[in-house]
């Protein structure tokens, strides 16, 4: 058992993660706390390593948020991943995510226009001198009391794109501290018959933020691909409780 960032998780077996192959793509659906790509020499492991393990020449076509969870496309070889990564730098590649908001939020297919300034070292802005183009469309699938299930379609690719333009419409992801949303407790959602044994501490329903990449639409060399990814675990354990205690 490895701890990463805090957090008790199995090192995965990478041919369980594979929801598509064939001779020149993999696709997995990417567990949370796990780096797309390698962070430092010797670190933790990330999907590039697992994926090297499992074809020596796989290269991770695009990345994910270490918590974020959901499809991750790789190529088996060089002329692969160049195709597949000109699809992505032209904004070629349709891209889903769902997202589970703090706040009831109807968003019919709300553009959030903000440019964004990378700062380094995983910090982010909005800048509307500096920043680059960043857009996104929202859309809400799902109302709760408390909360919205959102889907979430980025047009560009910047860091924390969807994280942050969510943030400036005052609906932070759960549970993404960075942009000031909270963890969900089930004492907060459960108001009678929550217990909690004695000296324990409640956890977060989710140990992390709630995004998952939930579709991807892309064609290269006149293949149309379409991917979908189910919920893991702990995405699909919140929106459960809240269809059950906040509904």
């Amino acid at each position: 058992m490895k701890v990463l960032d805090g957090h008790a998780a199995k090192i995965p077996q990478f041919a369980d993660l594979i929801i598509h192959e064939d001779d020149n793509l993999i696709v997995i659906n990417k567990p949370p706390f796990l780096a797309s790509l390698d962070e430092r020499e010797g670190g933790e492991m990330s999907v590039l390593r697992l994926a090297k393990r499992y074809h020596a020449d796989a290269q991770v076509c695009h990345r994910l948020d270490k918590e974020t969870s959901g499809l991750l496309v790789i190529a088996k070889n060089p002329e692969t991943y160049r195709l597949v990564s000109i699809e992505f730098e032209r904004r070629r590649v349709s891209k889903v995510y769902h997202a589970i908001i703090e706040g009831t939020h109807v968003f019919e297919d709300l553009l959030v226009d903000l440019p964004i300034l990378n700062l380094g070292n995983k910090n982010v802005t909005i800048d509307r001198a500096n920043g680059k183009r960043a857009e996104t469309y929202f859309k809400s699938l799902r109302y709760f009391k408390h909360y919205t299930l959102v889907e979430c379609r980025p047009v560009t690719g910047r860091m924390h794109q969807i994280r942050i333009h969510l943030a400036t419409q005052h609906a932070a992801i759960v549970g993404d501290t960075l942009y000031r949303g909270k963890p969900v407790y089930l004492s907060q959602i459960k108001k009678r018959g929550f217990t909690l044994g004695k000296g324990q501490e409640e956890q977060p329903i989710m140990k992390r933020f709630a995004l998952h990449a939930h579709q991807l639409d892309f064609e290269i060399a006149d293949t149309a691909y379409h991917f979908e990814a189910p919920y893991p675990k702990d995405f699909a354990t919140l929106l459960r409780h809240l269809e059950k205690f906040d509904d």
